[in-house]
């Protein structure tokens, strides 16, 4: 499975509609990756492939990119100040915000134990 493209749009219907809700709801069956970069961004080149070999690696999540450039309103939404900014979301658990292009083996961490392990 590859990465996905995100609009603002299909992240109001597919992941959360922050115009309608005050609360964090996930509408997402499965747990995600939000990947917000732009293409001039080194950093965010280096960490792209990266993110597809993740994705194939693990089709029980998903991976999004979200490009900043074009989705500036999602990029407000959540205040992207620096870029690559990587958000996960778990199932049952608060999303987390990384900045920064991490490495494969930290990448692998967070999902194993942030968005695979079964909530407590």
């Amino acid at each position: 499975m590859a990465t996905v493209k995100l609009t603002t749009e299909k992240f109001k219907t597919d992941i959360f509609d922050y115009t309608t809700e005050k609360e964090w709801k996930y509408k997402g069956d499965k747990p995600a990756i939000i990947d917000f970069y732009a293409d001039w961004c080194g950093p965010c080149k280096m960490v792209a492939p990266i993110l597809e070999q993740l994705s194939n690696e693990h089709p029980e999540i998903i991976i999004y990119k979200v490009d900043t450039e074009v989705e500036q309103e999602l990029s407000m939404v959540f205040q992207i100040r620096s870029i690559p900014s990587i958000l996960f979301i778990p199932m049952d658990k608060t999303p987390m915000m990384q900045a920064g292009a991490l490495p494969k083996n930290i990448l692998e961490q967070i999902i194993t134990k942030e968005l695979l392990a079964p909530a407590e």
